[in-house]
């Protein structure tokens, strides 16, 4: 056996051991969180093991994605290109932008930018 092999065959089985113990212990926290805090704060019933993780799954759907985006530190580089689009307007431009946004969604101001020292 290659010497990459033998950790291979090391690493495999641990890796999925070390899921298998991450999504237990996801699921016990959230059971016990729930169990201690929502009953005598609200007065809902006690959860089991299996309705606390598929509370962390759907959290995880809703709001956590699915491990293929990054967070909040990693946008694709949206803010960077609007930005920059921003920035190569004329203000007649600007404001055209403004009146469709404010069209869209309400009264919009963009940040003021970034002065550089």
């Amino acid at each position: 056996m290659r010497p990459r092999w033998k950790r291979v065959f090391w690493i495999a089985p641990l890796a999925i051991v070390g899921m298998v113990l991450f999504v237990f212990i996801g699921g016990e926290i959230v059971l016990r969180l729930w169990n201690w805090l929502l009953p005598p704060l609200f007065g809902w019933r006690l959860i089991g093991f299996w309705q606390a993780l598929g509370i962390l799954v759907l959290c995880r759907i809703l709001f956590g994605g699915h491990g293929f985006r990054g967070g909040p530190r990693r946008d694709w580089g949206w803010r960077r290109r609007w930005a920059e689009r921003w920035e190569k307007m004329t203000p007649e431009e600007r404001e055209k932008m403004r009146e469709r946004w404010r069209n869209r969604c309400g009264p919009f101001e963009p940040p003021e930018p970034k002065a550089t020292a």
